[in-house]
């Protein structure tokens, strides 16, 4: 079979559809929100049941960082428990999810910037699984996860996003988990919030409304609040994701606004 007609095949697979799928940055913060009953799960619950059923899941995970870009391509992606010190319960959930070897090969000849590997080296680690768990309960719908190359620039992750538009209307729903605001240097375990975390945050609501991608992907830009807010890029960058998968015009919605521990930001955003 020639790689045109594999091409072919997998778009098949995906057909483009009617409704355009929304583009979704989750603050997944603390992983015990998985198992607990808060505000944060709750709104999950919520969003996850009001959003059109995909017809599989593309997640972009702060947790999954590599030399290079690459995409899970498992039948059955394990749940990876990528955390330590936490009760039993938590290292007691499994999300058994089907992967979508289909949807890894069909992302894979989308993305132009990168030569994407297909790999089953990993599979659905914290930033995935205790997000959809709560989104997702059933766990019936295919995953797969996109690494994140932490030797490429903030431009790169924000163009490798915009790469992945067309994915929205061949039903995928694609998620980045991260945070806004990540310093756990700077955690408390208590219902505080730092202001230098608060303005940080508030500004960044700002230019996402705004549409002022250019501010937002050159971030070091922004000053000792980005600084503080963002000590090292994981957590964010998956917001990059999302702002290139969004259309011009887009409607913005925010979601479990709000800093937790002091310095992590759990502010949510849907894009159409």
């Amino acid at each position: 079979m020639s790689l045109r007609s594999d091409l072919q095949a997998l778009r098949e697979a995906f057909p483009e559809r009617d409704d355009v799928l929304p583009a979704l940055f989750i603050g997944h913060g603390n992983p015990m929100n998985a198992v607990e009953d808060n505000v944060f799960s709750q709104t999950w619950e919520s969003v996850g049941a009001a959003l059109p059923r995909p017809e599989a899941i593309l997640c972009v995970s702060a947790h999954w960082e590599t030399r290079g870009t690459f995409l899970t391509a498992m039948e059955r992606p394990q749940t990876i428990h990528d955390f330590g010190g936490f009760p039993p319960e938590l290292f007691a959930v499994e999300y058994p999810s089907p992967g979508s070897p289909e949807l890894a090969a069909l992302a894979k000849e989308t993305i132009q910037s990168a030569d994407a590997g297909l790999t089953s080296d990993w599979g659905l680690d914290h930033g995935a699984w205790s997000v959809l768990c709560r989104m997702f309960p059933e766990a019936s719908v295919p995953v797969v996860q996109l690494s994140l190359d932490r030797f490429q620039s903030p431009e790169f992750h924000y163009a490798l996003g915009q790469e992945l538009k067309s994915l929205r209307k061949r039903g995928i729903l694609v998620l980045g988990s991260g945070n806004i605001v990540h310093n756990l240097r700077l955690a408390k375990w208590d219902d505080s919030a730092a202001d230098w975390a608060l303005s940080f945050d508030a500004l960044s609501a700002k230019l996402i409304e705004g549409g002022d991608d250019d501010a937002l992907v050159n971030y070091l830009s922004l000053g000792e609040e980005a600084r503080l807010s963002i000590p090292t890029p994981e957590h964010y960058l998956p917001l990059l994701y999302t702002l290139g998968l969004r259309d011009k015009g887009e409607p913005v919605t925010f979601f479990n606004e709000g800093v937790a521990l002091n310095s992590i930001s759990m502010r949510s955003v849907r894009f159409g």
